[in-house]
């Protein structure tokens, strides 16, 4: 049993909870949250046969103080005389509309005394086409002045053109030429990129060296507003090319090293007696002979070809602006393709051998890779570090 003290409290918690939960409709309706305590009440009555007094009373409440508030906010709007002011206007037509929606499903709504319940609704299907109209107009409107300031070279107006068309969307599907100025914004908008390649290495490259850095997917690096390409295409005005200046080409000689070297390493392998100081058997307390491991150092000679040869690809990537004339990003680049090889065999024990030792006996010296296909293995090695710069890039926007 709860004691004396305790009981009070839990009784009187009990009874604020109760009246909490019961009047939460009615502290929304204080705070001015309307909306929120006409869905709570619909949600009390929704399916219900004996509707509550204060749960009809709330809602009835609640949507007349909505509904009042609203229309209020719309002749401000009207009265200011601003044409962006369609959208909120359209937007308060919609909410009061779905609202009346909410409702009527109710209706006619009586409480569990027989009172009816008065609800006012609005005749808004006229109000919210004539605001509807006004709000894409203003979209429209708003689109083709800054679709004039693209046509004058200003890529952002023109986005900025597509988001205002792309709004009109909201209120109808197709209106007047959205579509051609949509597409006409997109094309104003969109920032063409063509990638070349320079060699100004003074070496001779593979012949198919470019065709090799260019052999790379750019549809992960065109965006909503960038298109790259990798080969000029007629009728394009490019707005940035992209070269990777080639400036150094380097391969080494081919490098074939030997060296001969021991592993050794100290094993046990069987046992040997222990003896005393006179030289006869150490016996232990049992009488028995003392014995230890016998340990034993074997050893393996190693015979090692050691076959290294490298290409080195490097140079700038430069970001040119082609209408300002000018390199406005260098990004520096270089690639190592190296070729790595060691074969060895040995002579002795083979159990002395190293781990190291181990991966490389058995392999045998390979043809050195030509000097052409080495570069050509750098120019792979190129390709994701130039696509992710390109990617990487804030200038290409």
């Amino acid at each position: 049993m709860l004691a004396k003290s305790v009981k009070p409290f839990v009784f009187s918690l009990l009874a604020t909870l109760l009246f909490t939960a019961c009047n939460t409709g009615m502290k929304m309706l204080e705070q001015g949250q309307f909306d929120q305590a006409i869905h709570l009440s619909v949600k009390k009555l929704s399916g219900k046969k004996k509707k509550k007094e204060r749960h009809v009373a709330t809602l009835e409440e609640a949507f007349a103080r909505a509904t009042t508030a609203d229309m209020r906010k719309i002749e401000a709007l009207k009265k200011e005389g601003r044409e962006e002011n369609w959208v909120k206007i359209n937007d308060l037509h919609r909410t009061i509309r779905h609202r009346q929606e909410l409702i009527e499903p109710l209706l006619p709504l009586y409480d569990e005394h027989g009172k009816k319940a008065e609800f006012r609704f609005v005749k808004v299907e006229d109000l919210e086409i004539e605001s509807k109209d006004r709000a894409a107009d203003f979209y429209y409107a708003e689109g083709k002045r800054k679709l004039a300031e693209a046509e004058r070279g200003d890529k952002q107006a023109a986005r900025d053109a597509w988001n205002e068309f792309a709004k009109i969307e909201r209120y109808y599907k197709n209106y007047k030429d959205e579509e051609n100025l949509m597409r006409r914004a997109k094309e104003l908008g969109t920032v063409h990129v063509l990638f070349k390649m320079e060699n100004n290495s003074r070496a001779i490259l593979p012949k198919d060296f470019e065709r090799e850095i260019k052999r790379v997917s750019v549809r992960d690096l065109d965006s909503e507003w960038r298109n790259v390409h990798l080969n000029p295409e007629s009728g394009i005005d490019y707005d940035y090319t992209v070269v990777m200046n080639l400036r150094e080409i380097d391969v080494s000689p081919d490098l074939q090293k030997e060296r001969e070297y021991v592993d050794d390493k100290t094993i046990e392998e069987g046992w040997e007696y222990v003896l005393d100081s006179k030289g006869n058997v150490l016996k232990d307390s049992a009488g028995n002979d003392v014995k230890i491991p016998k340990k034993v150092l074997i050893q393996a000679r190693v015979f090692e070809v050691h076959q290294h040869k490298a290409a080195i690809v490097g140079g700038r990537l430069e970001f040119f602006d082609n209408r300002r004339k000018e390199v406005v990003q260098t990004e520096p680049l270089s690639v190592e393709a190296i070729f790595e090889n060691y074969a060895a065999t040995f002579d002795g024990d083979k159990r002395a051998l190293t781990e190291e030792s181990k991966k490389k006996i058995g392999n045998r010296p390979l043809p050195f890779p030509t000097s052409e296909s080495l570069v050509l293995q750098a120019a792979d090695l190129m390709k994701p570090i130039i696509k992710e710069k390109i990617a990487r890039s804030r200038v290409l926007i």
